[in-house]
């Protein structure tokens, strides 16, 4: 395995999952054997206020859990965009909700992928499955999670709530399609 040293910010309102997400690829990056830390930041509410949390994964010892210029941020809505967007680091990757951020991302200088997750969940079946499809973008254009190591962490992360896994993988299908075709 080659060296991996991968920062992920995920942030949105409460309730879209960002925490999840983040848990979600701490999960893979220890089923992976990597070393990994996962930090949540709630707002002063939790549904329906802000939210963010930092991932690192690394194949080294990690010193500290914050984030300050992630490789990648996952933004699930306008006021995320705004808060974080200029922390990106030159050449990084910016995944964004674009049904739920109607203004423009303003740098030139990293990858940004702008897919309506909301909508594309609803049409899946579920709202709350936007992160993972998210997840599933992330997992295309990084490299550093196949797809069946993510099925075993959903199938993990859901056990005792069957009723949700199918649509998570899914969901999960749905974002690694979009990351593949952008």
């Amino acid at each position: 395995m080659s060296k991996i040293e991968e920062s992920i910010i995920n942030a949105g309102f409460g309730g879209q999952g960002v925490m999840v997400l983040g848990k979600f690829f701490a999960t893979c990056g220890m089923m992976s054997g990597l070393e990994v830390t996962w930090l949540p930041s709630y707002g002063a509410e939790v549904r329906g206020g802000t939210a963010h949390s930092f991932v690192k994964i690394s194949s080294d010892k990690i010193a500290n859990p914050v984030v300050f210029t992630p490789d990648t941020a996952i933004i699930m809505n306008g006021p995320s965009l705004d808060k974080f967007e200029q922390s990106i680091k030159s050449g990084g990757l910016l995944i964004l909700n674009s049904s739920m951020s109607t203004h423009g991302v303003e740098r030139n200088d990293i990858e940004v992928v702008k897919a309506p997750l909301t909508d594309e969940a609803i049409s899946i079946g579920n709202v709350r499955v936007a992160n993972i499809i998210a997840a599933g973008i992330y997992a295309a254009k990084k490299k550093i999670f196949n797809e069946p190591l993510m099925e075993d962490v959903i199938g993990k992360m859901l056990a005792g709530r069957e009723d949700l896994i199918a649509v998570n993988m899914k969901a999960l299908k749905k974002g690694l399609e979009i990351g593949s075709n952008t």
